[in-house]
């Protein structure tokens, strides 16, 4: 039997239409709070690496008191239009239609539904009635290169249909800014929404070699969510820069060992961002300046999950892969996420 070999055919993304800057926090903040914001707060603010970002809802909304009701709906509605524009994209690019697609692996950890958005996108996008649906929850920063890997798995499974992967989070929803302890000053200062799409098939484009992901023990406490009474509260306990060379750098060593490579060999590597001094750990360990990652934090903040897939978007529009390219990411777990792509 021929090997199945997944390639990644095309991307697409997609961001809310509402646009603030760094600035613009500031300001707001002030405005809402009628009071001087803690001298810390401006400090994390300009050290992020970030200009702009993109957010579900005029920035007022998220002083209104925080629900679940009320943040769902904005999920519900928000979160489709940003699914549609980016598979839609990606569809375009590929030259295909929805209906050619065998199954959907959707990844977001900011917002959940039942059914699941890519169950209700079966009719208003005209996939097949009997496309897969195959909804991740859970894994953060994380979820985008661990939901690629899925993906080509699935395909290498089942090759008769091309498989439509969809990255979404809106990281807004958690902004709670009745409280202003350190990780939710973080969480102002770092993360935004966006979406990825992307379509594993046969055909042009890079060859998807192998994935791994790698979960540190006693490590539950440094990033993920806690049940709040009005919504997600953020949990970011540990030094994650500091941790980029202490933990991660020595698992990345082994997984690029094991698919015959050294970092030299490699092309500019797709690192999901973060913030900047993790793109500073990650830039030093990787031998790399990451230019694409860092344009990408710049322009649109932490996405979670599909940033990752924004960098490998921009890498590859600069023209094909001639060299493997590594993906990295770190998620709640803790997890360690890395892939290869071929030429």
């Amino acid at each position: 039997m021929a090997q199945i070999l997944p390639k990644l055919i095309s991307l697409g993304t997609s961001v809310p239409p509402h646009r603030i800057t760094q600035a613009d926090v500031l300001s707001i903040l002030v405005q809402a709070k009628g009071q001087a914001l803690p001298p810390r707060m401006a400090e994390i603010l300009g050290n992020t690496g970030i200009s702009q970002r993109h957010i579900a809802v005029p920035p007022e909304y998220y002083f209104n008191a925080r629900s679940w009701a009320g943040r769902a709906r904005v999920y519900e509605n928000t979160a489709a239009q940003m699914f549609e524009a980016a598979a839609a994209q990606a569809l375009t690019r590929a030259g295909m239609k929805a209906a050619e697609i065998g199954q959907i692996v959707f990844v977001s950890t900011t917002g959940t539904m039942t059914p699941s958005l890519p169950s209700r996108m079966i009719a208003s996008m005209s996939f097949a009635p009997d496309t897969r649906c195959v909804p991740l929850f859970g894994y953060g920063c994380a979820g985008g290169v661990i939901g690629l890997g899925v993906a080509a798995d699935l395909y290498r499974a089942c090759p008769a249909k091309p498989v439509l992967l969809v990255s979404l989070e809106l990281c807004s929803l958690a902004y709670d800014h009745a409280r202003m302890d350190k990780k939710d000053m973080v969480a102002l200062a770092l993360f935004a929404d966006g979406c990825a799409a992307a379509i594993i098939g046969s055909g042009a484009g890079p060859e998807l070699g192998a994935f791994a992901s790698h979960v540190w023990p006693d490590t539950l406490d440094m990033m993920g969510w806690e049940i709040g009474d009005t919504g997600f509260d953020l949990v970011l306990a540990r030094d994650i820069p500091v941790f980029v060379n202490s933990h991660f750098a020595p698992v990345c060593d082994q997984f690029i060992a094991a698919q015959g490579l050294a970092k030299s060999d490699m092309a500019e590597p797709a690192c999901h961002p973060g913030g900047g001094r993790v793109v500073d750990a990650l830039a030093e360990y990787l031998g790399n300046d990451l230019p694409a990652t860092r344009a990408v934090l710049r322009e649109n903040g932490n996405m979670s999950s599909p940033t990752a897939l924004f960098v490998l978007e921009a890498l590859l529009a600069a023209g094909p892969i001639t060299k493997p390219t590594l993906l990295t990411a770190l998620g709640p777990g803790f997890v360690g996420a890395m892939g290869v792509l071929k030429t």
